[in-house]
């Protein structure tokens, strides 16, 4: 006798795949914004190097900010935030001036000898300054990584000022110099920010500092207009998406990523902007940094991610 064939139950369907817990939600969530903001973040190297050509570097720095502040004002609004309190004030206009003006200006200025790839090497040096300002100002010490990695870092620097690639020694040495500038100034932002944020969102305080570092370029207003005026489409468009994503959506997605994974974690991501940006840099520009000035790179690197080292014969 043949079996009769089986009678297919509605509790036969396969069952849906289970859904991700609330956990791992959110750890893929953060990923994802983290992902963001480093890809951003690199391509504002990209952005600024392209742009440069038709504006000068304050003008540039100050359409930014504006295109930045008009979008992370929309999202306060939204949100709703309260002001900050009035003792808070100072802390976030040293940040605006510093963080948003010097190293903006800074920046534009080094882009203009230096490739967007060689730039974001020798910007990704700032973990380091910020561990050597938290150690005399907020007296968190000098650990033996913390010095080993510094060494390593400085080194890389000199060997990418001496590097000829990009027009000329001279030029490239200048141009690292302004970039040690506006890592210095980030850096010293971020150990001032560092107190603000048990108060502060760090949505309202990157609004707040990106209106002031605005208004800190407005003396560059009738250059932006002028330079403007006689500008393709090109570096505008360029000039509006750093304000609108490498400024305002990708800091706003590291704040969201920062808030639901370690600081330790995600500062590890900051290791793939340099990569990224060279990368961009080639497709979007045709630009490479010389040997020497990768050599030097990676030496810059490396001493961040030496001193981020927490060994235990270290801490003796």
């Amino acid at each position: 006798m043949t079996a009769e064939p089986a009678v297919r139950t509605s509790t036969d369907t396969p069952a849906p795949p289970p859904s991700p817990s609330p956990a791992r939600r959110q750890t893929l969530l953060a990923s994802a914004a983290a992902g963001t903001t480093v890809v951003l973040w690199a391509s504002a190297f990209v952005g600024i190097r392209a742009a440069g050509h038709a504006l000068a570097p304050g003008p540039l720095a100050l359409a930014r900010l504006l295109v930045g502040s008009l979008v992370l004002g929309a999202m306060v609004a939204v949100r709703r935030e309260p002001f900050p309190a009035r003792r808070d004030w100072p802390g976030i206009v040293a940040c605006g001036v510093l963080w948003f003006g010097l190293y903006n200006v800074g920046l534009n200025a080094a882009e203009r000898l230096v490739d967007a790839g060689t730039a974001a090497m020798l910007v990704g040096v700032g973990p380091i300054l910020i561990a050597l300002i938290a150690g005399v100002v907020l007296r968190e010490g000098f650990p033996r990584a913390l010095v080993l990695g510094m060494l390593l870092s400085f080194g890389g620097l000199v060997v990418i000022g001496l590097s000829s690639s990009g027009g000329g020694g001279g030029s490239v040495g200048w141009g690292a110099l302004l970039c040690f500038v506006a890592a210095l100034a980030y850096a010293s932002a971020v150990v001032i920010q560092k107190p603000l944020l048990a108060r502060v969102s760090a949505l309202q305080i990157t609004f707040l500092a990106c209106t002031v570092g605005a208004v800190a370029c407005l003396p560059f207003a009738p250059a932006l207009v002028r330079e403007a005026g006689h500008a393709h489409a090109s570096p505008i468009a360029w000039a509006v998406y750093l304000g609108a994503l490498p400024t305002a959506v990708a800091f706003t997605t590291w704040a969201y990523a920062l808030a639901r994974t370690s600081a330790g974690r995600l500062g590890v991501t900051t290791y793939l902007v340099p990569p990224i940006s060279v990368l961009l840099g080639w497709l979007v520009l045709g630009e490479v940094p010389g040997w020497t000035a990768l050599v030097g790179g990676v030496l810059c690197l490396s001493g961040v991610a030496v001193s981020r080292l927490r060994l235990e014969r270290w801490k003796r």
